[in-house]
């Protein structure tokens, strides 16, 4: 009874391969991906229903600003990771309460 350890150690490149193509993986049905950060960037899935919000609005905004218009490239946000964060969850509150609202 052994072990054979060159599967071990040829499996672990194409695991890494695979956690790093899973950052670029599809995104749901509904949402979108985003870079935000100032130094790193930081890749965060968001829904769709963001995009009407006036505070998201020139948030986009500064980005066609400072990085301009490109179909083909990352969605970026130039803020920071904290002030993103801020704001994605005031609107996933602001949402719950219109989606509550609409239900009564």
């Amino acid at each position: 009874m052994g072990f054979r350890l060159p599967r071990i150690v040829n499996a672990k490149p194409i695991l890494k391969r695979t956690l790093s193509s899973s950052e670029t993986a599809v995104v749901p049905k509904g949402h979108f991906a985003v870079y935000v950060g100032e130094a790193e960037k930081k890749r965060f899935v968001v829904p769709i229903s963001f995009l009407k919000h006036p505070s998201f609005q020139i948030l986009l905004s500064q980005a066609e600003e400072e990085y301009g218009f490109n179909p083909m490239g990352a969605l970026t946000i130039p803020c920071s990771e904290e002030a993103f964060l801020e704001l994605t969850c005031s609107l996933q509150k602001l949402m719950r309460v219109d989606m509550k609202m609409a239900y009564q």
